[in-house]
């Protein structure tokens, strides 16, 4: 039970990558089943959240002029669902700092609602292993229920079910992202007219939990390369350039337009991301959490 229940919080949002991303087929609605490996990264955006008592309206900033009518929608939607479900009349304001690029396959939107769902949480003493607070992730978006947790993890339906993974080794993570992104519908729109790729999710989760990075390199991959490389052709460019310098772990995240390499190596990352730097990409190193 929880006694203290704050009205003002700072959060970290975090983003992820996917290690390996199977499209198993198209549901009857439209969405595609999905099978992952999904681990959270250490590059965050900050949250800052504020509750008021008896409040009518929730607002929400963000300090990305491009990106606040999205980030606005996702939170605000999280808000008003809580409210809904669990019946209180609280009002919010949320004010969100960006540090994940947008349009990367990173997940900075769903992980932005899932923060303020797990805030309100903590504001009004409820769970956010309840069920109804899963289902309510489930409903604003895909990566959104991930984020809630925001653990390693086996991701399969359209996002929904969630198998912890255990990692053995602490990856460090370079991002390279073009400067151009990639929209997840339009990727998904085309990705059934592509080959499916050779990565096996089973070895891949073997891999991660026994450190072996051969193992991993070999099997690591994503259904989406395909279609994403097809609209822009430096994601593959950047794929292509990162295992020249020595990084088999390399591999393209969510619908894109981001490209990730993970080694235990910081400073053959920070060679990398020297070399790989340019061309208005946005270039970072971070750590798998």
């Amino acid at each position: 039970m929880m006694f203290f229940k704050p009205t003002q919080m700072i959060v970290k949002s975090y983003s992820k990558i996917n290690v390996s991303l199977k499209v198993l087929g198209q549901k009857e609605d439209g969405y595609h089943d999905l099978e992952m490996v999904v681990l959270p990264v250490e590059l965050h955006d900050i949250i800052e959240i504020n509750r008021f008592n008896g409040g009518s309206t929730t607002y929400v900033t963000c300090d990305d002029l491009e990106l606040a009518s999205m980030q606005y929608n996702l939170c605000y939607k999280a808000v008003e669902q809580m409210r809904s479900v669990f019946g209180f009349d609280d009002a919010f304001e949320i004010v969100i700092h960006k540090r994940i690029p947008f349009a990367a396959g990173m997940g900075g939107g769903s992980s932005n609602a899932a923060c303020v769902i797990n805030a309100v949480c903590k504001m009004k003493g409820i769970s956010n292993t309840d069920p109804k607070v899963l289902e309510i992730a489930k409903n604003i978006g895909a990566d959104v229920p991930f984020f809630v947790a925001c653990k390693p993890a086996l991701v399969t339906g359209i996002g929904e079910n969630l198998k912890e993974i255990k990692c053995k080794k602490k990856y460090h993570c370079l991002i390279v992202k073009p400067k151009k992104g990639l929209s997840t519908k339009s990727i998904f729109d085309i990705c059934d007219t592509f080959e499916r790729t050779d990565c096996q999710t089973e070895r891949v989760i073997k891999a991660l939990e026994e450190g072996d990075d051969a193992l991993l390199a070999e099997n690591i991959g994503n259904d989406l390369y395909k279609p994403a490389c097809s609209l822009l052709p430096e994601v593959q460019e950047v794929v292509d350039a990162l295992k020249s310098y020595g990084l088999p772990m390399t591999a393209m995240t969510g619908s894109g337009s981001a490209v990730f390499s993970l080694s235990t190596d910081v400073k053959l990352l920070k060679e990398a991301a020297l070399k790989i730097s340019g061309n208005d990409r946005f270039v970072e190193i971070s750590k798998i959490l």
